[in-house]
């Protein structure tokens, strides 16, 4: 909800406004969670081979290719899109679950030091396209499938150095990059060291809070052979006790982020596709950071479309094998009944985990654990996974277009009502979405097994 100003004339960090930097930090880490999790449902990571070998047989037989090379060709570069597909999307997961790891850690360095703690519900972005609070340049951010020009808006909110852009007008304290912004907040914590209670509820290190993998950051190489994309080493949750515990916490947001020493954009503000070497954020030198995860999916995607463009097969049909057709930013209320219903749920679903992670906040360990792992974790894997897995395989026609799209989860921010308890509300929802599809009811004991929170 990053309709208000934090700051109108301050640019920088100190005692009167460190507290509404702890919540713009917090706030830029929420913005980038339903874009990522929109382009990740963007991708069909198991394409249909077979389509695709066909689709390049045809072509390069027209081309004057004998069969039996047309076939050897076709497969080995379709095998290519299948293990990009199934990669690009794990590796796409692997930066939404850490940007919900440092939407923690930011919510652990706000609840040490300032009184009234995390404000996490309705801080999802409420209209679209939005903004990294504070960046300059400013840059829009839309929900859209993946593309080359997704991706560059993924590079650009990663990126290690600034970069040149137009609309330069922001009203919050502003920074270049995200580690320089946190740099700042670094500088801040040293210098003042300002009173810090780490006794109040945190989300800690050990409770199996945060699992860097999960079944959506798994991929199979061209062997099959399994790879999760995240280090078990790379980060965790940190208690915040004091500065230094503050400042090693934001060291793993920037190091996740934006890496150690990638080299950004090339002085044309163009991707520079070399392979980097040690630009790792764990010690076993296993994962890469954000920024170079973004880059290497943006190189393969430029080159394996160059491949297919050279073997006769447009950019547009190429990617329709692997990326599915989702309108750029789609709003539930322009969907046909039955999938708003279906999309509402959805929203309230997504809405509910951070109405969930906040209340982890005002509670005893006991009772944060049961929060998190009954409700967390479970709406995460076992809810919103599936849910969006469903709307994925309905189309609907846009009324002012008339152009047919694939129905996505639009992650809007759901407003919980006061009059009752934001999980009765919910299923509702859910009771709601059952008469268009009762085939959902199995998912029941799902949701009346989520922890009961309050607004």
């Amino acid at each position: 909800m990053f309709n208000y100003e934090l700051f109108k004339t301050e640019t920088e960090i100190n005692d009167g406004n460190f507290g509404d930097a702890l919540q713009q930090a917090l706030e830029i880490e929420i913005a980038t969670i339903p874009v990522y999790l929109f382009t990740y449902y963007s991708i069909n990571r198991s394409p249909n081979q077979t389509a695709i070998s066909s689709a390049l047989i045809t072509s390069f037989m027209a081309g004057g290719m004998g069969m039996e090379e047309a076939k050897t060709k076709a497969l080995e570069m379709s095998a290519e899109v299948m293990v990009f597909a199934n990669k690009a999307g794990a590796l796409i997961m692997s930066v939404a679950v850490e940007e919900m790891l440092h939407m923690a850690i930011a919510a652990n360095i706000k609840q040490a030091y300032t009184e009234e703690g995390p404000q996490i519900i309705g801080r999802s972005p409420s209209s679209w396209p939005a903004y990294l609070p504070g960046h300059d340049p400013k840059f829009p951010i839309d929900r859209r499938p993946l593309s080359h020009d997704q991706l560059m808006t993924f590079l650009k909110i990663e990126s290690p150095k600034p970069f040149a852009e137009k609309n330069l007008k922001t009203t919050v304290i502003e920074y270049k990059t995200i580690g320089l912004f946190y740099e700042m907040v670094k500088a801040y914590l040293t210098a003042a060291q300002p009173p810090c209670d780490g006794d109040k509820p945190q989300l800690l290190k050990g409770n199996g809070y945060y699992a860097p993998n999960n079944i959506d950051t798994l991929f199979y190489n061209k062997e099959h052979k399994p790879n999760f994309v995240n280090a078990e080493d790379s980060g965790d949750l940190v208690h915040i006790k004091n500065a230094k515990t503050a400042c090693d916490a934001i060291d793993i947001i920037i190091e996740q982020g934006e890496g150690n020493n990638a080299p950004g954009f090339d002085e044309h503000g163009q991707v520079n596709c070399a392979v980097y070497d040690g630009d790792f954020d764990d010690k076993s030198k296993s994962e890469v950071s954000h920024f170079e995860k973004f880059s290497r999916v943006y190189c393969q995607l430029r080159r394996l479309t160059e491949q297919f463009e050279q073997a006769g097969i447009d950019e547009a049909t190429f990617q329709s094998f692997f990326i599915r057709n989702f309108k750029k930013n789609p709003s539930t209320s322009e969907y046909p009944a039955n999938l708003q219903a279906l999309s509402t749920l959805i929203d309230g679903v997504y809405s509910y985990i951070f109405v969930m992670i906040e209340n982890c906040y005002r509670k005893t360990e006991h009772t944060q654990y049961e929060i998190f792992m009954m409700g967390v974790h479970k709406s995460m894997i076992f809810i919103l996974d599936w849910l969006c897995g469903t709307i994925n395989g309905y189309t609907y026609t846009d009324a002012k277009t008339g152009v047919t799209y694939t129905c996505a989860a639009t992650f809007q921010d759901y407003q919980f009502g006061l009059m009752s308890s934001p999980k009765s509300q919910l299923l509702a929802l859910f009771a709601n979405a059952l008469t268009y599809y009762p085939s959902l009811s199995y998912m029941q004991v799902r949701f009346d097994s989520l922890p009961d929170v309050s607004l």
